[in-house]
Parts: C-alpha cells; structure tokens; sequence
C-alpha cells in the first residue's frame, strides 16, 4: 500500500505538468489561429512578430514547469549577451530536454519568442506541435540521402528576406548521444576514422549539412553563432559509470538537480563558409566540447568534476517570466472546459489540429 502510494505520488510529479501543458494548447493554438485569420491582409512582418510574442507565452508556460517548478539549477559558464541577436545554436545532444535548455538560455536573452528548431523529419507526426512547429519557422530535415537541401534554403530565406529574429536550434549530432548505446557510438566513431576526423568519446561526431546550410543561407542575417555545451548533474552512477541523460518526464520528475551550461559565442566573422573548412571548423569546436564532457564526468581531481572551467554562476528564472503566461492560458482553458459547449469546441480543436497536422505531413512538398 504504502510503494503504490509512493509511485502514485511519484508520477503526478509528472503527470501534473504535462496535463497542463498539453491541456492548454488547444486553447493557445486557438489564439494562434485568430490571430492568422486576422493578419491575412496584413504585412508578413506584422504576422510574424505577434506570431513570435504568442510563442512566447507558451514556451514561458513551459519554462514555468521545468525550470520554476523543478527548482533545477541552472549554472553558466561564459558571458550572454544581454542584447538579443540572430543566432545559430549549436549544442551537443543527449537528451529530449535539451531543447528546453535552448529556451532557458533565450528567455535570459529576452529572446524566447524567436526559437526556432531544426528537427527531425519524424516530429511533425506529433499532433498539434509538429504542424505548429513549422509555422513557427521551424525546419524538419531527413538525415543523409533525403536530405532536402532546397526545402530548407526555401525556409530560410522566406524568414531573412523579412527580417525575422532568429534564434535557430540545431543539434548537429542528429541523434541523441546516449553512453550505454554502444552501437551508435561505435559507428559514429567509425564514420569519423573515415573521414579523417579526430575520433570522440563524449560527444558523437557532428554532421556538417543543416549547420552549414542554415550558416550559409542566413550569413548576412546571422549576428554570431552560439556554440552551447550542456551536462546534466546525477547521471553518474555510484560505481562511477555515466548513465543517460535524464529524459524529460525523468526531469519534470526533478531527477536532475542541476544543469551546467557552458556558453561560447563565435562572430560570424570566425566562421568559415567554405564546406570544407566548415567541417573542420564544426569538429573542432565539437572536439572541444569532447574535452570539456571528458573532465566534467571522468577527472580524477575532485575540483574540476562535474564544473566547467571558468567562473560558474547560478541564474535563477524569475517568477515574473513564467508564472503570467501560467495563468493566462489557465484562464483560457478552464472557461473552456466548464460548459458543454466550450468542451465540444476543446477537442474539436484537438481533433481539427491533429487532422490538420496529418494532412500537412502528407500533403507539403
């Protein structure tokens, strides 16, 4: 009685906050839909900037639950800008709550409303986001053979032509590195002995393509690229193993005390455009995040385990950023739910938005 009790209590750690964050998006893709009904006749420039101010409520929502809520730790290493930028972000990968430590990074930027995603061609399956995601400005790109290149640029070029804040994600490992995937890891170091690349322990051999081409198409827009390396504290075992990051009901499940956050910014004047001097340039920077993983979980001098060199500084997230965009979009959604009415109009919107998505997936070029 007592375990189940336990465990019950356990997984509403979870199951609170992804009710509320998945319950809310009818109500947010709502807002969303009447705004780009109204915006029609309007100037592209005007959409997009409202588009970028209603992402940013939600996301803030989001923040609220796995930053405030979690009560997680976040520790940076390197100086932000205060000002916001057009940026490329670049991080390694290892978890599916790295994306959200991109949008931690940017609300600190005031920049939150900006981000947007290269993703894998698989996640715009998921209903109501995937579709979304796209409007946003976001890329869905298939790995090697299917990549397609002109999609992207396309993308690209309809966002810089207008001008629009960019804060593009990518994570150029294309998969998530996980230390107990041997096979993954394996091949990726093959594929790097193959192409006369330093071999990685720590990090998985970075792909050039969707970093180069996001560089190369959005050069003149571009401000900096932002060369991100992220650890996850408590994922090392007593026998001092390295286990997986946490996944994200393992983090909204407060299972990670803290994350350290090491920041570099490269001007665009340092990055070269040449493909082949990019992708030295790309493993370069990744080798050195190999190092700095290397030290960070592995060192056998207890002062620099589980730190980044350099001066760490602890960054809460005010309540003020989060908790507004909380309540707003409660007090759309609970109006909602409380009449017949308004819950028939709840999972229509569902329901639409899932069909929406779907015919998106199979009907976009």
């Amino acid at each position: 009685m007592l375990l189940s009790l336990v465990v019950h209590t356990y997984s509403l750690r979870y199951w609170f906050p992804a009710a509320v964050m998945l319950g809310t998006a009818p109500a947010y893709l709502l807002s969303w839909s009447a705004w780009r009904l109204m915006s029609v006749v309007l100037p592209h420039k005007l959409y997009h900037s409202m588009d970028d101010r209603i992402y940013q409520v939600y996301q803030s929502m989001v923040l609220f639950f796995f930053e405030n809520y979690t009560g997680v730790e976040i520790i940076i290493y390197g100086d932000i800008p205060k000002t916001k930028e057009n940026v490329v972000y670049l991080s390694n990968h290892q978890s599916t709550a790295d994306w959200i430590i991109a949008d931690m990074l940017a609300i600190r930027q005031n920049a939150l409303g900006h981000v947007r995603y290269v993703l894998k061609d698989g996640l715009k399956w998921l209903p109501l986001y995937g579709w979304y995601f796209s409007q946003h400005g976001g890329v869905y790109v298939k790995r090697s053979a299917k990549f397609d290149e002109k999609a992207m640029v396309k993308k690209l070029l309809s966002q810089t032509k207008l001008g629009t804040p960019t804060y593009l994600v990518i994570f150029p490992e294309g998969t998530r590195y996980n230390p107990e995937n041997r096979k993954v890891i394996g091949d990726s170091q093959v594929f790097a002995t193959n192409q006369g690349l330093a071999v990685l322990e720590h990090v998985l051999t970075p792909r050039m393509k969707a970093a180069h081409i996001a560089i190369e198409t959005m050069k003149d827009h571009l401000n900096a690229v932002y060369d991100v390396t992220v650890a996850y504290e408590g994922t090392v075992s007593a026998s001092g193993h390295r286990r997986s990051a946490p996944t994200m009901p393992e983090f909204l499940c407060k299972e990670c005390p803290k994350v350290h956050i090491h920041f570099s910014r490269v001007d665009m004047k340092e990055v070269p455009l040449e493909p082949l001097f990019f992708r030295r340039w790309l493993h370069e920077r990744f080798e050195l995040k190999d190092k700095l993983l290397g030290t960070f979980y592995e060192s056998e001098d207890p002062t620099l385990r589980y730190v980044f060199p350099g001066e760490g500084r602890h960054w809460p997230l005010s309540l003020t950023k989060t908790l507004p965009s909380l309540v707003f979009l409660s007090g759309l959604t609970l109006p909602m739910l409380l009449t017949p009415e308004g819950r028939k109009l709840y999972f229509r919107t569902w329901i639409y938005g899932t069909l929406l998505g779907w015919l998106w997936v199979h009907l976009s070029p």
